[in-house]
């Protein structure tokens, strides 16, 4: 097989992605490059490879999530193929096992402290608090934040619009946080449609917003949102509760932040217990 082409049932797959499927231009790339990659290294169509040659092949790349990737591909094109009658076998490799990685949190009293070392004598420091404080008083994702008006605050509840899945919510949101915000937009001065802005008056960017959180706390906004959840689970907080605050589709997702559960009762169990 020449390595400047590439077999007829590949181009198939790749045609119906892009066409049929109507994937994103970046998903069908990143599909061509990881099948031609294979078919062009071993010098042999995809379709004729056996699992056991094409796993030795994979076997290379040891980061389980890259080679996760990898294996993804392969199986959606053994997948079109059978169901295209280009083969009558229907292979499928199993995907390689990755540890759950249990979610980073800060704990309120990290939060409060990082809070304090913020310069608000100016409104950018304001704004800064504010968000800080937004970020961990409601959970919510950062591309829902940054979507925000101030009209979607009714008292102390907010009003998520933008939610993942486009799926509204509404959760409550503490004083401290409501009149923070209000602080920063006064020192501001002018009205805009989004509550968080830039020193253009232009809305936060998630780059922006991401500098600001890793400047005061050393982490991502996404650290928030686990360190808000964390905090109500550690305060007793049923899940299903917390699973419709966070707007997860799924209790399975939200159940990760159980670990803090876990702890709880080993610590007890160590402090108490006269085996432990």
């Amino acid at each position: 097989m020449n390595t400047s082409q590439s077999s007829n049932e590949l181009e198939a797959f790749i045609e119906y992605i892009s066409v049929t499927r109507a994937l994103g231009k970046k998903s069908v790339q990143a599909y061509a490059s990881d099948l031609h990659s294979i078919e062009n290294e071993l010098n042999i169509p995809l379709i004729q490879l056996d699992s056991p040659s094409l796993l030795n092949y994979l076997s290379k790349y040891k980061n389980k999530r890259t080679l996760n990737r990898k294996l993804s591909c392969v199986n959606s094109f053994f997948d079109f193929c059978y169901k295209s009658n280009f083969s009558q076998e229907h292979s499928k490799l199993k995907f390689s096992k990755i540890p759950k990685l249990l979610p980073k949190f800060l704990s309120y009293t990290e939060i409060q402290n990082s809070l304090k070392l913020i310069d608000r004598s100016s409104w950018i420091g304001m704004r800064d608090y504010a968000l800080i404080l937004f970020l961990y008083a409601t959970g919510t994702r950062i591309s829902e934040c940054l979507s925000i008006c101030l009209e979607d605050i009714e008292e102390e509840w907010l009003h998520i619009r933008h939610a993942k899945g486009d799926k509204e919510r509404i959760v409550p949101i503490a004083s401290v946080a409501i009149e923070a915000i209000h602080t920063y937009l006064n020192a501001y001065g002018l009205e805009k449609d989004f509550i968080w802005l830039n020193y253009k008056g232009n809305p936060l960017s998630r780059i922006s917003a991401y500098k600001i959180t890793q400047k005061y706390l050393g982490v991502s906004p996404h650290v928030l949102r686990h360190s808000y959840a964390t905090s109500l689970i550690s305060g007793g907080a049923d899940l299903r509760v917390v699973q419709e605050l966070l707007g997860h589709s799924s209790l399975l997702t939200t159940q990760i932040y159980t670990h803090v559960q876990k702890q709880d009762l080993k610590e007890t169990v160590e402090v108490c217990h006269p085996m432990a």
